[in-house]
């Protein structure tokens, strides 16, 4: 089976990481790969190191907005990258159509409108509250060639929306996962970022990894932690992770004149981008996880693997992968005050955290491996190609126990 995989940006977050994770595993003696996606930026580089081919085209520009002028440029972008993406298709001539997020599962499903070609678009975002979103749901149901899958639980009732029946059957859950050989508890690589970040092995270390982006809650985390320190004087919190677009740089701006402002710079660590979070996960005594909208989380099974202890948010996705006070430590969504007295509570209980850090280990181990995520999308993929979508049941989807029957 021919699969193309087609990704809007070549930038690399977590969708990328995952569509990495997924090349590299993918049995290529049933599955053949072929990525698109723009030539900037590093993905189609990773991508071909994979030994997978990779067709360029022009990125994608598209945001939710009401502003004319960007409507008007966003538009002008969409059908741009419409035209470049259906000539591939055709070249490519794929028995499937991977699109790695809703931008590109609108490309792909308006690009190969005539030609037949399945498209299958994977959510790792949750649509805001935009008529836009209503727009993009009734384009997804006009479409009988197009199906999703969702991240998590809550991406899927987000996507689902006021149209939660009818588009019931078309949305499957395949929670993330994570490569566990890459994420694992390694003494010798946390004493060598320590030394990097010029730290003792005893002075405690939190952190928040992602993208900087006010989604993130980095700033919030800011607060709370100065809120936090004359409590726990000796501890430093990193932040990883660099801003990807324009407005996210004038938010890096926010985060260093917020600390400087609050008098506390000289406890905090911007490192930006890294290509070393297993690495940088070693280091953390509390991997912070402060988003007001996640989807997942992956950055949370990597930290549980390397066996780090999460204090996060609860919202969205993230309750379906922490249970408070077993493998994680939940606290409200945008409380400064309950965030900060969480890192307290944590630096002051090394027996709690040990007993996260365990719990979290075994859970990620048991729910989250790569083998057992490769093994349910593989099965998507061979049901996906061998049935009739039109046909589809209304208690079945593609990816689910029951779907071989239509094998």
């Amino acid at each position: 089976m021919k699969i193309l995989f087609y990704n809007h940006t070549g930038q690399v977050s977590g969708a990328e990481r995952l569509l990495l994770m997924i090349l590299a595993r993918l049995h290529r003696d049933a599955v053949e790969p072929v990525v698109v996606c723009p030539e900037q930026d590093s993905l189609a580089e990773m991508v071909s190191d994979l030994g997978v081919p990779v067709e360029t085209l022009g990125a994608l520009e598209a945001r939710f907005t009401w502003q004319v002028n960007h409507l008007a440029r966003y538009c002008k972008s969409f059908f741009g990258v419409i035209r470049q993406f259906r000539r591939r298709v055709i070249t490519i001539e794929p028995d499937l159509i991977h699109a790695n997020s809703i931008r590109a599962g609108l490309v792909a499903t308006a690009a190969t409108y005539g030609l037949g070609t399945r498209v299958v678009w994977h959510l790792h975002d949750m649509l805001p509250l935009h008529p836009l979103s209503t727009l993009i749901r009734v384009f997804a149901l006009l479409s009988s060639r197009t199906r999703m899958i969702a991240v998590s639980e809550a991406v899927a009732r987000n996507f689902r929306g006021r149209f939660s029946s009818p588009l019931k059957n078309r949305v499957s859950v395949i929670l993330n996962a994570i490569d566990l050989e890459k994420f694992r508890p390694d003494q010798t690589a946390r004493r060598v970022i320590r030394r990097e970040l010029r730290l003792r092995e005893a002075d405690p270390l939190i952190g928040i990894v992602g993208q900087l982006t006010p989604r993130k809650g980095q700033l919030e985390l800011l607060r709370a932690f100065g809120q936090a320190l004359p409590e726990m004087p000796h501890t430093v919190l990193l932040v990883a992770g660099a801003p990807l677009f324009n407005r996210d740089h004038e938010y890096l701006k926010t985060l260093e004149r917020t600390a400087l402002e609050l008098g506390i710079r000289d406890r905090v660590r911007i490192l930006g981008a890294r290509n070393d979070i297993e690495t940088i996960m070693q280091a953390l005594d509390v991997l912070v996880v402060n988003s007001n909208v996640e989807p997942f989380g992956l950055v949370i099974l990597e930290a549980m693997a390397c066996g780090t202890p999460v204090l996060a948010a609860a919202v969205d996705g993230i309750p379906e992968i922490i249970e408070h006070d077993r493998n994680g430590w939940l606290v409200p969504p945008q409380d400064e005050g309950a965030l900060a007295e969480a890192i307290i509570h944590l630096s002051r209980q090394p027996e709690l955290r040990a007993r996260l850090t365990e719990h979290g280990k075994q859970h990620v181990a048991a729910h989250f491996s790569a083998e057992r995520y490769l093994t349910e999308l593989q099965a998507y993929y061979r049901l996906s190609a061998n049935f009739n979508w039109k046909a589809l049941p209304a208690d079945s989807t593609p990816g689910q126990a029951e779907a071989p029957k239509f094998a």
